[in-house]
């Protein structure tokens, strides 16, 4: 792989993950295809067309649910970095909106990397959401690469958000099916709650919730308790990590099948209380009532590390960046 300029494709290159890792990979040599939804909003995609500067970059328009609109971006490309997804947590038909297109659009997007015949490996961005939802009780276990939300308890019960996790797990298990079946070359990637600042023209959605108890939006810190209930913890990674983790398994020879990627584990409580101490300046709420403070379990990136991978960024430099960025775009009350 290394030796010759690399040519990859970004599947939803306009998000907060995504556009970053399009970033890197621009800053590595790579000549870099990406794909967003509406080429004609200049708005919304500013900031991938301020990384033109950088290196060969060359934008499509694609849609999760157009089985050829992938075919022109992945075509002569040796990577495909699929890190698209739906995501509606306001929506009444996450079944329609949300799991059915993430599941269409890893067919797809793997079906058009079949017709390329050039791409060599693909890396889909799955996430945590898709290993720590189950109902297991008590506190301490660990959850590695083997585990998967148990999606029959989700569409069963249907907690707030279910659509999402359902969505991740089906669109992770489709892949592995169809991969196994075209003999594709596939690794996932499976990140925590992403933070870390952003140059996305709007914030972040996760970033907006990993910062939720700083700038006290309750809906949002509803979300984040709710967060520990369905998933057991809360787990942070800086979003460059989780970039560096996909690029890192995309030239790794030995790297195969699935990676968690994530720095912290931690509860809500325990997050506060850090908060508090860090940024004696700020309000952070630390009164809980009978909420649980200690995570009911962790999950663990040892495998990723084992193949040779270190993050670079733990809590500390996870929210001082966030806070710093947040206080930059006048999104803190001071």
């Amino acid at each position: 792989m290394e030796g010759r300029l690399k040519s990859a494709c970004v599947i939803g290159g306009n998000g907060f993950m995504a556009s970053l890792l399009v970033k890197l990979l621009l800053e590595k040599g790579y000549t870099v295809n990406t794909t967003v939804r509406h080429l004609g909003n200049h708005k919304k995609i500013s900031h991938l067309l301020a990384l033109h500067e950088l290196g060969k970059l060359r934008i499509f328009q694609a849609d999760l649910t157009d089985e050829t609109s992938f075919d022109i971006p992945i075509n002569g490309c040796d990577i495909v970095f699929h890190v698209a997804t739906p995501i509606n947590f306001a929506s009444q038909d996450p079944e329609n909106d949300m799991i059915n297109p993430a599941v269409q659009g890893v067919v797809n997007v793997l079906k058009a990397c079949v017709k390329s015949k050039t791409v060599k490996k693909v890396v889909l961005t799955s996430s945590a959401a898709a290993v720590t939802i189950n109902q297991l009780s008590g506190t301490g276990p660990v959850m590695d690469e083997s585990n998967w939300t148990d999606v029959e308890f989700l569409t069963s019960t249907k907690p707030p958000t279910w659509g999402y996790p359902v969505s991740k797990t089906l669109a992770e298990k489709e892949a592995w099916k169809f991969s196994e079946e075209n003999n594709i070359k596939l690794i996932t990637i499976i990140p925590s709650l992403m933070a870390g600042p952003y140059f996305t023209p709007e914030t972040p959605s996760s970033v907006d919730l990993a910062m939720s108890l700083i700038t006290g939006d309750e809906f949002l810190i509803s979300n984040l308790k709710g967060m520990q209930m369905l998933s057991g913890l809360i787990s942070i990674t800086h979003v460059e990590d989780v970039c560096r983790a996909h690029i890192f398994v995309a030239e790794k020879e030995s790297a195969s099948g699935r990676y968690i990627c994530s720095a912290v584990n931690t509860s809500v409580i325990e997050l506060a209380s850090f908060l508090k101490k860090r940024y004696p300046t700020l309000y952070v709420p630390t009164d809980f009532g009978e909420f649980p403070s200690k995570a009911k379990l962790i999950i663990s990136s040892e495998k990723l590390i084992k193949e040779g991978f270190s993050f670079k960024y733990g809590i500390e430099e996870i929210y001082d960046q966030c806070v710093a960025c947040f206080k930059d775009k006048g999104l803190l009350k001071i």
